[in-house]
């Protein structure tokens, strides 16, 4: 089984040396996606292990995974691993993921924080919560952490979606869309590691997403 680690980067330059690391001892290849950063993020990567594609600008983090999802659906890859690069996912999960997915066998595998929602600050546990609910509903299954950029994907699911959006409601996007159309959506339970940093995920933006796709789903 061929699997790829897709990492979007933008500046993160003090977290992506070590997440490259960590993550090769589970995996042996590992794509960084440096949308654009204006620190070390791509060298350090590089030396760290990864092979690194790189955005001249800031494209947004949805541009960011497009950009991985094509290049890993034209090498043959079987499935493609997704996790943050800020040191926020446990490289040391990965194996859990994968021994998943081959008692299992879903399509797409989804890292929930469902024992961690108490440790979120106040204003992401409410985010998630909303975005999880209403995603939910508008996919046709129970997705309990639909903002989770930890996941296992399989290639087939990337060529069957068509995917528009550019930042971070791009997660939502291929969960719903791959949801409506069958492919089986799973989640296992992770721990996550939460800094000072300040939630780019919008609720409303994310609304606005989700009400295009349902109008469209009916016309």
């Amino acid at each position: 089984m061929h699997v790829c680690l897709l990492l979007p980067a933008y500046n993160e330059a003090k977290t992506i040396g070590q997440v490259v690391r960590e993550a090769s001892e589970f995996v042996n290849d590992i794509l960084v996606i440096d949308d654009g950063s204006v620190d070390k993020t791509a060298q350090i990567a590089e030396e760290a292990g990864g092979k690194v594609i790189k955005h001249s600008t800031n494209l947004g983090k949805g541009m960011a995974l497009r950009t991985g999802f094509d290049y890993v659906s034209q090498k043959g890859y079987d499935l493609i691993a997704t996790m943050d690069s800020d040191g926020q996912h446990q490289p040391s999960d990965l194996p859990r993921f994968i021994d998943y997915f081959k008692n299992n066998k879903p399509d797409i595998i989804i890292g929930a924080r469902i024992h961690d929602r108490i440790k979120m600050p106040r204003h992401r546990r409410f985010n998630n919560w909303l975005v999880s609910s209403v995603g939910s509903a508008l996919c046709g299954q129970e997705v309990k952490d639909f903002q989770s950029g930890f996941r296992l994907i399989r290639t087939e699911v990337l060529r069957s979606v068509e995917l528009h959006t550019e930042r971070y409601e791009t997660e939502s996007e291929l969960l719903i869309k791959a949801g409506r159309i069958g492919f089986k959506i799973q989640s296992i339970p992770i721990n996550t590691i939460y800094n000072a940093e300040v939630s780019n995920i919008k609720p409303l933006r994310e609304m606005r997403l989700f009400t295009k796709l349902l109008i469209n789903s009916l016309k």
